[in-house]
């Protein structure tokens, strides 16, 4: 494992998976389904893929609160993303997966990093985060 960052943590935890990579801000709220977490958005590079159990990485969110709850409603239903790393800091993020925390016992976590470090993640890859903040790809 090589250490590639050591970020700021939102929501603190540890996981691990496959790296769900875009440059493009998602929308959650009409962009993500919550049963599948299948990226729904028709103008969004990663259409088509799903993000259960992957760690997705972009620059932020897009959208407005209801994204907090789309993002609750994968967590409520198994689907959601292992972790999410940002080079944003994102409340609307931030709180749908704390509120997974608080109502589910389910822990998202979601990291900050420099935009220089997120870029240096691509697709495919296996990358681990700690509940530290640090981001390490295998």
């Amino acid at each position: 494992m090589t250490v590639i960052a050591r970020g700021h943590p939102i929501v603190s935890g540890a996981a691990s998976g496959e790296a769900a990579v875009t440059d493009t801000p998602l929308s959650f709220w009409g962009g993500l389904d919550p049963d599948t977490a299948e990226v729904i958005d028709r103008h969004h590079p990663l259409i088509g893929e799903r993000l259960a159990g992957k760690i997705l990485v972009m620059p932020s969110g897009r959208g407005s609160c209801t994204a907090s709850g789309v993002l609750l409603e994968t967590i409520r239903n198994g689907s959601a993303p292992a972790a999410i790393i940002l080079s944003r800091t994102d409340p609307i993020v931030g709180l749908g997966a704390i509120l997974g925390q608080e109502l589910y016992g389910v822990t998202v976590p979601v990291v900050v990093i420099g935009e220089t470090e997120r870029i240096a993640i691509h697709s495919g890859a296996t990358v681990s985060v700690s509940a530290d903040g640090t981001i390490a790809i295998d």
